[in-house]
């Protein structure tokens, strides 16, 4: 197995758009960072004296939205009086907003590129198996003393590693270009979450790690699903219009339903954003962390069942 996934991993990166994805990303951080860098010199930020009294009227608008639209959308509910909560805190433990960038708020503003992340992981992932049968290369590969299942899991594993690969670039390169670039905060400020109706204290850093982290999440179910349509159907143009339409598209329709109807919970999109039940509110009201991971497992179950069905049972002497 280690073999087959060295193999799939060295025609990954012998293929030259590879090495143009890993440096979009690359350049994408280096340019984000220069224009914010930019922006602060031609505009330095000042500290805003007045800034308790702008928390206090954003919540009494808070407060008047809740009552107005809250009572009617339980997500909406929730919303406001996570901003309320967080607002109210920041008053009473005299918390000012941070207003000068510093490391970890430019690490916190390239999250944004995770969807970049996603978008050159579908591509991978599309093309690993339908480019195989487009090439005529599939032959070859299966005339290995190798079953199907293992050639296919390696070129799975090969994906997954892509993505984990791209997310820790994005994370690092964000980390020295931030550093460079603002320095660390003149004071340590916590990051405020809401969990269970209640405003808590995190680190900074451990907290950017999680969101990070989760924020993978939809984009290895995606990766996961055009893996899927890959193998099923041979086509790496249907599986990455598809898996991109879904990426772009599937949560805002899903918040879509979620605001009307309760089975919108049994969607995919409803359950990939995990950071929801650490800090935020849940699409529908009742969901656990649980249930989006049970929910979760059995997507990923489905996907891979298909693939490894498929592909194992494909004639391919065609």
């Amino acid at each position: 197995m280690g073999k087959l996934i060295i193999n799939e991993w060295v025609k990954l990166f012998r293929r030259a758009g590879t090495m143009v994805l890993v440096g979009i990303v690359i350049l994408m951080v280096l340019g984000i960072g220069a224009f914010l860098k930019y922006e602060e010199i031609q505009n330095p930020p000042q500290e805003n004296q007045n800034w308790k009294q702008d928390l206090t009227v954003q919540i009494e608008g808070d407060r008047a939205a809740l009552e107005e639209t809250g009572q009617n959308n339980a997500n909406l509910k929730m919303f406001y009086e996570r901003q309320i909560a967080i607002n109210e805190y920041q008053i009473e433990h005299d918390l000012a907003p941070e207003t000068n960038y510093n490391v970890w708020s430019f690490i916190s503003e390239n999250m944004g590129a995770i969807g970049f992340i996603g978008v050159f992981t579908i591509i991978i992932a599309a093309g690993m198996v339908s480019s195989e049968f487009s090439w005529g290369t599939i032959k070859l590969l299966l005339i290995r003393p190798m079953n199907r299942s293992k050639i296919l899991l390696s070129k799975y594993i090969t994906v997954v590693l892509f993505g984990v690969m791209m997310l820790t670039i994005l994370y690092v390169v964000s980390a020295v270009v931030g550093l460079a670039l603002f320095g660390l905060p003149e004071e340590s400020l916590p990051h405020l979450a809401f969990v269970n109706g209640e405003v808590v204290e995190r680190s900074l850093f451990l907290n950017l790690i999680g969101e990070y982290f989760l924020s993978s999440i939809d984009v290895l179910m995606l990766a996961t699903m055009a893996f899927m349509i890959s193998a099923v159907f041979r086509n790496s143009s249907l599986a990455i219009g598809l898996s991109l339409f879904l990426m772009f598209m599937g949560s805002s329709i899903t918040m879509l339903l979620a605001a009307r109807y309760e089975w919108a919970k049994y969607i995919l999109f409803a359950n990939t954003n995990l950071a929801v039940y650490f800090d935020g509110v849940p699409p529908v009201e009742g969901m656990t962390l649980t249930f989006s991971i049970v929910m979760l497992f059995l997507y990923f179950v489905l996907f891979q069942l298909l693939a490894f069905f498929v592909f194992s049972k494909r004639d391919v002497a065609a």
